[in-house]
């Protein structure tokens, strides 16, 4: 058997289509929307005008802008059938999991389910927008015995999120914490669940379909749970007392991976880290929470000297949905809620000049032909 292969595993920096969508270089460090670098967005723009700029490929005027709020406040609404699904899973189901379910399930409500047009995925995409949010926010409470929280208009996507799942009205802090966090996460290129909805795309299959793939993906610990395993490692400092560096020591004395550094794109610092940093010092100092930030801080500095190892977008993520007051199993969820954006853009993207991505396998297997033996003479 052949052991020999010339395709790079994981298919790492093979180029599998064109996009016009995000910009990557991981040499530079550079990320950008639509060409408009990250670091713009992030100081300037909010979630909404950046999903406009992702769905349009351009930026939205003022007046463009508040009627695209518009458009999305109108569909933050959840059919009753949807809220009795959430009541109905089990208290003690992964909020991914659940998730995973009810977006599939909101096409059995959708008025356009059947219909594949441009004009009603732009419609899908609205509502997908809008309800992956009050999922993740109507689950948590549900499973906490707390009542549902009606959505109020006169918030941001990133506001309201905070107020359906906590209950009282958020921060600006909070709010821009968040809504910063989101437009960081809204897109990263053809990353594991962004290609699988464009597989599924491609198919000719529905948005839901597309979306839930993407879900389905990004649960895993190596995609969207990276950040879940940071918060863990934290709280281990924290709860035995440790240093974080000799905490870290001890991993790497038990060859354990440390979450939260490196990434497959990136040889410097990954630039969407350079914001959450800053945002988790913040919030830290804002919130008199400063311990994660500072335990971060520690881990990362003695990283980088030893491995030199940059921080990537999972490591400060995690501190500052802490801080944020988000539970660990909603950290996955909370990227869905912010890469719909890029999901969906995506999707209309591969629909918009379509053709079914079908790659070809390197076979590694017996030569052939490799003889058939009957079943009494086979050893």
């Amino acid at each position: 058997m052949s052991t020999t292969t010339t395709t790079p595993r994981g298919l790492e920096d093979v180029i599998a289509g064109s996009s016009s969508i995000c910009y990557i270089d991981g040499e530079k460090g550079i990320l950008a929307y639509r060409g408009i670098d990250i670091h713009e967005l992030a100081d300037y723009s909010t979630f909404e005008e950046v999903t406009y700029l992702l769905w349009h490929g351009k930026l939205p005027t003022r007046p463009q802008l508040q009627d695209f709020s518009l458009q999305l406040a109108r569909e933050r609404k959840l059919d009753a059938q949807i809220v009795s699904l959430l009541r109905q899973s089990p208290r003690h189901a992964l909020p991914m999991d659940v998730l995973r379910t009810i977006v599939s399930s909101l096409s059995f409500f959708d008025p356009e389910e059947q219909i594949n047009t441009q004009d009603a995925n732009y419609h899908k995409a609205q509502r997908l927008f809008s309800q992956i949010a009050m999922v993740v926010a109507a689950y948590d409470r549900i499973r906490k015995g707390k009542p549902l929280i009606e959505p109020d208009r006169s918030l941001s996507h990133a506001g309201n999120f905070l107020l359906m799942l906590n209950g009282e009205r958020p921060s600006e802090t909070a709010i821009r914490a968040l809504d910063i966090s989101l437009i960081l996460s809204a897109d990263h290129e053809w990353n594991a669940s962004t290609f699988a909805a464009r597989v599924v795309a491609a198919t000719l299959s529905d948005m839901h379909s597309a979306i839930t793939a993407g879900i389905g993906a990004l649960k895993g610990p190596l995609h969207g749970g990276a950040n879940e395993a940071v918060i863990k490692v934290l709280m281990e400092i924290d709860e035995n007392g440790a240093d974080p560096v000799d905490y870290i020591k001890g991993m790497f004395a038990q060859k354990a991976k440390v979450p939260g550094f490196g990434h497959r794109v990136y040889t410097t610092e990954d630039p969407r880290a350079t914001h959450l940093r800053r945002m988790s010092r913040d919030l830290g100092y804002s919130s008199g929470q400063t311990k994660w930030f500072e335990y971060s801080k520690a881990i990362e500095d003695f990283i980088n000297a030893e491995k030199h190892l940059n921080a990537n977008v999972d490591f400060y993520s995690a501190s500052t949905y802490h801080t944020l007051g988000i539970d660990v199993d909603l950290f996955t969820p909370l990227f869905a809620v912010s890469r719909i954006a890029g999901w969906t853009a995506h999707v209309m993207e591969q629909l918009a000049d379509n053709r079914l991505i079908r790659p070809r396998a390197e076979y590694l297997g017996p030569v052939y032909p490799a003889k058939w033996v009957a079943i009494d003479e086979r050893g």
